[in-house]
């Protein structure tokens, strides 16, 4: 009986000291993960310490044991490189009890770039990219001059003479191939020929009628190394402009235009070829309307215009040449349309050049015209103008000696008339704001260039140029709106500028020189504008008749 008494007290303590039920429990009982190598986690809540094992060499954790409570598991999961999707476990245990969570890993991409390379003409074209990609594809470092459609590749025209690569990155999930687009430049000479530039300057010159300025607008810089087309507060050039412009009666437009901050080589001085795309853009506006072009390299930051010394003749040689050279190639196939113009105000001040002076300047010419010319195509042929010095017409009439050229009679001389000073472009408490002999005797009238002052300055340009069969674009002229004139004097004013214009035009008619109406864009205050360059609206009409007028 004692024996059966102590066995009963026996089991009855067993019984009370046996643990509760373990609680084990996880965040998740399955998980969707990448085929890229990826960082994951999941949470089990234990009564009791616990231990986590994987039953696969590519799903790694921790090992050892946990304390019980609720606790984040950090799971590494390994690229699953090949194509099928993989399932692995991992196992949690807490004394008698275990689950487990299961992690379904996608396949591998299937991705194969088989087209490793392209090679592309000058000319550009249409290539088939052959590739096998489960998923879509998406690229890095495509440059503008590449297209993607699907996989054909379209390979924009290489405008320049320098050959173009892009490393193209092809991108599908975490896999990525390169593809070496190279593609070549432009050949730097080609045979020479005629077609499409048969005229000679003085027969080319009877076709232009008169031209406008699109003034600050492609030329607008604020030193060599910064250029934007919209820097002096005009908008970009559209066709609407250029369409309005030979809407209203000019059939040639002369195109400032800076070059030197659109340079992406400083030792070749290797031209950006969106800026050559740009320019060929607006000059295209001006040939579909069939309008003639003369296109130049203006002030452009003042590294060969403010340079007229022997000091800086090489250097500034050496520079002109090359972007000539790029510029010619560029617009090779354009047709006797388009004119180049060297440079544009080449002065070292506002006095009476030296010797010096004078010699260096010429050789900018020079220069230009070799560069040109050695482009062959229809360079070899095109009608080319060149600038007496400062573009003043007592200095040209003086010292402007014509550049020797493979070709004859293919050049134009350029100058500019802004006289009187005071009248057409000062803007200060001296300016005059009258001009001509009705206004004669009052104060607001300068006290020189007037009618017959024009008249006698044109008909020197006639008798040295003209006259002997070398043709003359008078490349600027303008008087600027003085807006804050008070009536009656603003009335006045008005008046004598649309005189100022006429005359200008009418005698540059008369001895044979072709008018250029320098519009830079601005309609108010000290402004020469015509057109308002965002609505296409004529706004100084009475301008734009006095110019008309003069042309007849």
């Amino acid at each position: 009986m004692r024996i059966i008494i102590v066995i009963f007290l026996f089991l009855l303590s067993c019984k009370e000291n046996q643990d509760p039920e373990v609680e084990l429990v996880i965040s998740q009982e399955s998980m969707e993960v990448p085929s890229s190598a990826t960082l994951q986690n999941f949470y089990v809540k234990a009564s009791q310490p616990f231990e986590v094992i994987s039953e696969v060499d590519w799903i790694l954790v921790d090992g050892g044991s946990r304390a019980q409570g609720t606790v984040k598991i950090d799971v590494e999961i390994k690229d699953n490189v090949n194509n099928s999707v993989r399932i692995g476990k991992v196992i949690v245990k807490s004394g008698p009890k275990q689950i487990s969570i299961t992690f379904h890993q996608s396949g591998a991409p299937k991705f194969n770039l088989e087209t490793k390379a392209i090679w592309a003409k000058a000319q550009g074209g249409e290539f088939e990219v052959k590739m096998e990609a489960s998923a879509p594809v998406t690229y890095k470092d495509l440059p503008t001059w590449i297209k993607v459609e699907g996989q054909k590749w379209f390979i924009v025209e290489n405008p320049g003479i320098y050959s173009r690569e892009a490393k193209v990155k092809v991108i599908m999930g975490y896999v990525e191939e390169i593809l070496d687009v190279k593609q070549d430049g432009l050949p730097r000479n080609v045979p020479e020929t005629q077609i499409g530039v048969e005229k000679d300057a003085m027969s080319l010159s009877k076709e232009i009628k008169v031209g406008w300025n699109l003034g600050n607008s492609l030329e607008a810089c604020s030193d060599p190394l910064t250029a934007s087309e919209t820097l002096w507060g005009n908008p970009a050039t559209r066709k609407e402009l250029i369409d309005l412009v030979k809407k209203s009666g000019f059939n040639a437009i002369r195109i400032p235009c800076a070059w030197s901050g659109y340079i992406e080589d400083r030792t070749t001085h290797r031209i950006k070829t969106e800026w050559l795309l740009r320019v060929r853009e607006v000059v295209d506006y001006c040939i579909e309307n069939q309008m003639y072009v003369i296109l130049n390299i203006h002030w452009d930051g003042g590294w060969l215009e403010n340079h007229p010394y022997y000091v800086k003749q090489e250097e500034v040689n050496q520079k002109q040449r090359a972007l000539w050279e790029q510029i010619a190639v560029a617009f090779r196939e354009y047709d006797e349309h388009l004119l180049f113009a060297g440079t544009n105000e080449v002065h070292a001040d506002y006095n009476r050049p030296s010797k010096e002076h004078i010699e260096v300047q010429m050789s900018y010419n020079q220069t230009f015209v070799d560069a040109v010319r050695a482009t062959g195509g229809k360079n070899a042929w095109r009608n080319l103008v060149v600038q007496g010095y400062n573009t003043n017409i007592d200095y040209t009439v003086e010292s402007l000696a014509l550049p020797k050229d493979t070709k004859e009679n293919r050049l134009f001389v350029e100058v500019h008339y802004y006289d009187p000073y005071d009248f057409s472009l000062d803007n200060s408490a001296t300016s005059k704001y009258l001009w001509g002999s009705e206004f004669q005797g009052k104060s607001g009238v300068s006290t020189w260039g007037q009618e017959e002052y024009l008249d006698a300055k044109f008909k020197m340009m006639y008798e040295r140029f003209v006259g002997k069969g070398i043709p003359v674009v008078l490349g600027e002229y303008a008087a600027t709106y003085r807006s804050t004139l008070p009536e009656p004097a603003l009335s006045e004013h008005n008046k004598s500028r649309n005189s100022y214009v006429k005359a200008v035009t009418a005698s540059a008619k008369k001895y044979g020189m072709i008018p250029f109406y320098w519009d830079n864009g601005g309609l108010g205050n000290n402004s020469s504008g015509i057109f308002d360059r965002s609505s296409y609206q004529v706004v100084h009409k009475e301008i734009l008749m006095s110019i008309m007028q003069g042309a007849e």
